[in-house]
């Protein structure tokens, strides 16, 4: 079955989203270590609330970053199941298209 223009615009953002949400973490982290100017976590949150919730959890984890913040480490996972329930509900819409028996 192939994806509709919508969908393959929506897989496109996702990966966007996620690919500079994790580049983010790690740009932060070097500047961190570096002591230099850093990426506002209200960023860092806004990009996986808006979708990078994924890409900032693997950044999170692979730079050990972040990872010790309460409002990173509940809201990150928050975002990412949010974004998955979001995923899933056409797919559940169309089972249950027919009604309920």
């Amino acid at each position: 079955m192939p994806f509709h223009l919508s969908e393959k615009l929506l897989l496109g953002f996702l990966l966007a989203m996620n690919l500079l949400s994790f580049c983010l973490m790690g740009l932060d982290k070097r500047r961190a270590v570096k002591g230099q100017w850093r990426i506002s976590e209200r960023a860092l949150l806004l990009f996986g609330f808006f979708g990078g919730s994924l890409g900032g959890l693997l950044g999170m984890f692979l730079f050990r970053h972040k990872t010790k913040h309460r409002k990173f480490t509940v809201l990150m996972p928050l975002f990412l199941v949010f974004h998955m329930a979001l995923l899933c509900l056409p797919l559940l819409a169309g089972r249950f298209q027919g009604g309920i028996s």
